[in-house]
């Protein structure tokens, strides 16, 4: 009779959790066509009146010509070549950018921006993703660990100053969010920001979307030709993405426990309901 009473928890808390997932995703949509498709429409025709005037001032060239050079210019692009500059410009297969590069492939942010153009690369590639991503997760596991050991010993020294045990780890949490924001989500976009040229908006972005591994590749540092960088520059913005992932995989482990801790108290038999499939 206990365990029919469960049932409908399950299926209420799956039913909700599809619910909510796919409403998100329909309002994301919305939201997103809302916002950009008006802006796409005016770069498009931005664009085409662009060509027009170009096609208008240099007569001897057609619009098939025209065209064609356009393509060249999206494939040198597609190909990791930035089409501004001159042949000068930095390598993107210099050490320090290979080093980055492999960092998106074992993180599996893959900006876009830049991938193997040869057959030996790309077979190289596939097997490099196949064992680095594994490694790269035991990494960030074991990585989390250390940093869970560290929080667990930051609230064993307070609690011993303070008998408060819940509001001593509320603290230690807040604690270790308010550093680990510092240092990975305020300080380093101040930093992309300055080298970069971009605002602190635009560098924040970059990390975010860097740092959930979604990786769009519309910011990338150490990207423009027009500057000049230190050699080791995406070497450390490599190893920020290494720590900065695994501190975030760890705030967002915290995020799902509260959230299961919620779903606990709102339904007392789903806790229950857990243990006994487990068994």
């Amino acid at each position: 009779m206990a365990r029919f009473q469960f049932i409908p928890v399950k299926r209420s808390w799956t039913a909700l959790l599809a619910v909510a997932h796919f409403t998100y995703l329909l309002v994301g949509a919305t939201i997103f066509q809302i916002l950009e498709r008006e802006a796409e429409r005016n770069n498009r025709n931005h664009f085409q009146l662009e060509k027009l005037n170009f096609l208008a001032n240099y007569t001897c060239l057609d619009g098939p010509a025209l065209e064609k050079f356009v393509k060249v210019i999206l494939d040198a692009w597609e190909n990791g070549v930035n089409p501004s500059g001159n042949s000068t410009n930095p390598s993107n297969w210099d050490f320090s950018s290979s080093f980055f590069f492999a960092g998106t492939v074992v993180t599996t942010i893959g900006y876009g921006n830049l991938s193997p153009s040869t057959a030996s690369g790309q077979v190289f590639c596939v097997f490099y993703a196949l064992c680095g991503i594994p490694l790269n997760l035991a990494f960030l596991n074991q990585l989390g660990k250390c940093l869970t050991n560290h929080l667990g010993r930051l609230e064993r020294g307070v609690v011993s100053v303070l008998p408060y045990k819940q509001t001593v780890k509320a603290l230690a949490a807040s604690s270790f969010f308010i550093t680990g924001s510092m240092l990975f989500l305020v300080i380093p976009p101040l930093l992309f920001s300055y080298v970069e040229g971009w605002t602190f908006g635009e560098g924040f972005y970059f990390a975010f979307i860097t740092l959930s591994t979604i990786g769009f590749g519309d910011y990338v540092v150490g990207a423009d030709p027009a500057k000049e960088y230190i050699s080791l520059y995406r070497s450390l913005a490599g190893i920020w993405i290494i720590f900065a992932l695994a501190w975030l995989a760890l705030v967002l482990n915290m995020g799902a426990r509260v959230m299961e801790h919620v779903v606990v108290l709102t339904h007392p038999g789903f806790n229950k309901q857990q243990e006994e499939e487990e068994v």
